[in-house]
């Protein structure tokens, strides 16, 4: 029985791997991976149950340098994050030097005068000299309340995270059922899941341009689910890009993300696929809203 919860913040640069480490913690695959950055977009929570401790880990976008109005506002997601919480969860790589983007969540974290445990993901590319190195240069620039060094992807150091951030937890019920791992619906998994694959398949700026919306979601009498989903793009040659020779590549990344969609719901899947262009979405504030990232 939950007794109490400790809502967390798992910030970062990008492709620090804040994604992998909820997934890991989670035990289930609730937020895309992929090596480029800017892959999550939105804030994502992830919940965990261990013993008697609800844990709400909150997945945020990289905090990058913003180039567009939704680089802005995936920013000001991950200042709002920063505040507000029982503590946060601020992921480094195994390098002995504090980039900008680590010096500027520091300060968010001063700011806010809000606990934080510093996680070092990646141990398993370093020596432990080098480790201790990182680890000193770490304590100087911040009261850390613990330094844990961990592997996300290989779940090493996982169980010592969460005994670190269960002290602070507070009393209280729960904040989401216990049944739940995730506060996505499952119309927005699958639409994520798609831009996943698209990330994946394509090349250069093309991916980061995209934006998925499913338009159609629904089951059946036999429990088959039928979709229907548009893929939006800025420009028309990415539109051919995506679409590809005689059709290839949308067909790639339809069957990829099917595949997927069907492991996730249990159940079979048939899903159509367009390809649409709005230029400049990234940067018309209602379209950004209508594509689901909102304050």
């Amino acid at each position: 029985m939950i007794k109490k919860t400790a809502m967390v913040t798992i910030a970062g640069r990008p492709n620090v791997g804040k994604s992998t480490l909820v997934n890991t913690l989670v035990g289930e695959k609730i937020s895309i991976v992929t090596p480029k950055p800017q892959t999550t977009r939105n804030r994502i929570y992830g919940i965990v149950n261990r013993d008697e401790t609800q844990f709400v880990l909150m997945d945020t976008p990289g905090f990058h340098k913003a180039r567009t109005r939704l680089g802005q506002y995936m920013v000001g997601l991950v200042r709002e994050s920063v505040a507000g919480v029982d503590a946060v969860a601020l992921l480094v790589e195994p390098v002995e030097n504090i980039g900008t983007q680590e010096q500027l969540l520091i300060q968010q974290i001063k700011a806010n005068d809000v606990p934080a445990v510093l996680v070092i993901n990646k141990i398993d590319t370093v020596k432990k000299e080098e480790l201790l190195k990182i680890i000193a240069l770490y304590s100087g620039a911040h009261d850390f309340a613990a330094i844990v060094p961990i592997s996300a992807r290989n779940a090493d150091g996982i169980d010592v995270l969460l005994d670190e951030l269960e002290k602070f937890a507070l009393e209280g019920p729960p904040l989401f059922p216990e049944d739940m791992v995730t506060d996505q619906p499952d119309r927005q998994i699958v639409a994520e899941i798609v831009r996943e694959k698209l990330l994946l398949c394509l090349e250069r700026e093309v991916p980061h341009g995209t934006a998925v919306e499913v338009t159609r979601f629904t089951e059946r009498d036999d429990g088959i689910i039928d979709l229907d989903v548009t893929i939006y793009c800025e420009k028309q040659s990415h539109k051919g890009m995506i679409i590809g020779k005689n059709g290839q590549m949308l067909k790639k990344v339809g069957q990829l993300a099917r595949e997927e969609i069907e492991a996730f719901m249990g159940t079979k899947v048939y899903m159509e696929t367009w390809v649409k262009v709005k230029d400049k979405w990234r940067d018309n504030a209602a379209m950004i809203r209508n594509f689901g990232y909102r304050e």
